[in-house]
């Protein structure tokens, strides 16, 4: 045991006395220690004890404190003090995981060793408290020394009981910036990889994306293709990996260029997502012309395809796969001596809330070309030029014109098809001249049209 003061929140600290003033242990203990140590704001504060969950609801119940029966069969309740929900475990033993995913039944224990053996990770698995300081069993502060992620235990049976361990670890070290031990850890991994088809969807998906919005996403990607998950999480970017260009523009294969353009975009969801797919349906269109170049024609709208049945398969909600397969298919749009009609256009189709996410993925793909093609000038000019044409409140769409079907139809226009041709004629003659946006204007023109009979 080693002392080491951390600051726990006083909630917290209210719990683990108040199990104590009753005649039990309580430890904060997991990852909110862990993040502690490294001067990192713990997310939430897990605590656990040797009193039992009835016991541990009988204490905070009599002093009227809320408190929710979360998982009474596995120890955990959670108390809820001030909005917060804290939960409350006892100490465990776990036994076999039959599905590579949950133990089978769980056995109370009043050992606090037994019950931080069963953690994933050896930085996972201290404990804190005021009296005893920093309970470290399986040296998880040599290991947060060493910047290393080692599994507590045997990796081969940390991940044969809980197979997201192993993408876990992955996040672990793309988060941190920690090297996954080579020895015992990494060589588990390769060999249990294909475990992970045992886990759904939705927790790799969870896994993915805070892989994604680290630090440095590409060391958690290319550790992902080193250790045979990736072929089980993504296989479509697997025919990525080498795929020589054969492009002038390019001095990367497509995987190493993703990874290049992944890098350089915004720790936003969106975005990452969309660089990591944005040329994933290139090796398909590939084609080389007869000068040995290659081209990728259409690649836009096949990635989008392929972008589109990933983020189903992966469960993300329709309104992430629709952003992101947008972006994913305007990665190419780029205009150079475009009139205004064209980009008001442009504006319209990405959708005024979309802009800056797709100009901030078409800068990273720059930035992923070759050294002598990334200059980006024109994208920020056309990010100047729809900035202009919003800071006018220049009309972009139907709805803002300054007619609408009701006036349509009280003109004598049929309602119908006719109405949506018409109002569909006037916002192309308006994105043209902006001027024209005027009521009395606009029936002038359809008093001239053949609308208005």
């Amino acid at each position: 045991m080693e002392k080491i003061n951390i600051m726990i929140p006083k909630d917290v600290r209210f719990i683990i006395s108040t199990l104590k003033n009753e005649g039990y242990e309580g430890y904060s203990v997991g990852g909110c220690v862990r993040d502690s140590i490294l001067g990192r704001e713990p997310q939430d504060w897990d605590i656990t004890t040797n009193a039992l969950p009835q016991q541990t609801m009988s204490i905070f119940k009599n002093k009227g404190i809320r408190v929710i029966e979360t998982g009474l069969k596995h120890g955990t309740v959670t108390i809820l003090i001030n909005n917060i929900g804290y939960e409350v475990t006892t100490y465990r033993i776990e036994g076999e995981y039959s599905d590579n995913r949950h133990p089978d039944n769980v056995t109370f224990t009043t050992s606090l060793k037994e019950d931080l053996s069963r953690r994933d990770f050896t930085i996972n698995g201290m404990a804190y408290n005021d009296d005893n300081g920093i309970v470290d069993y399986f040296n998880g502060l040599q290991d947060l020394k060493n910047k290393i992620i080692k599994s507590v235990g045997t990796a081969d049976d940390r991940f044969k009981e809980d197979a997201l361990r192993m993408l876990r670890a992955v996040r672990f070290s793309s988060q941190l910036g920690f090297e996954l031990d080579y020895e015992d850890l990494f060589i588990s991994i390769k060999k249990n990889a294909h475990l992970i088809k045992n886990v759904s969807q939705e927790r790799i998906r969870e896994e993915l994306c805070k892989i994604l919005v680290s630090l440095k996403p590409s060391v958690g990607i290319i550790a992902l293709k080193e250790s045979n998950l990736l072929e089980h999480i993504l296989p479509e970017l697997m025919i990525c990996v080498g795929f020589d260009q054969k492009n002038y523009h390019h001095d990367k294969d497509v995987f190493n260029h993703i990874l290049a353009v992944l890098d350089n975009t915004p720790a936003k969801l969106e975005i990452r997502l969309a660089a990591l797919l944005h040329d994933i349906g290139k090796p398909q269109c590939f084609t080389i012309d007869e000068k040995s170049i290659g081209h990728f024609y259409g690649h836009h709208k096949n990635s989008a395809d392929i972008s589109r049945r990933i983020l189903k398969r992966l469960k993300f909600d329709n309104k992430t796969i629709d952003v992101v397969s947008l972006l994913v298919y305007e990665h190419m749009s780029k205009f150079d001596k475009i009139k205004t009609p064209s980009i008001k256009k442009f504006m319209n189709r990405v959708g005024i809330e979309n802009l800056e996410d797709l100009f901030e993925l078409q800068i990273a793909d720059s930035k992923g070309s070759a050294k002598k093609f990334q200059d980006y000038s024109k994208i920020l000019d056309l990010k100047h030029k729809c900035q202009v044409i919003l800071d006018e409140k220049q009309p972009l769409s139907i709805k803002e014109l300054k007619i609408n079907g009701s006036d349509l139809i009280e003109l004598g226009i049929k309602q119908g098809k006719q109405i949506g041709e018409a109002l569909n004629m006037l916002l192309e003659m308006v994105l043209e001249n902006p001027e024209l946006n005027d009521k009395k204007k606009l029936i002038e023109i359809l008093n001239k049209s053949n609308y208005i009979k």
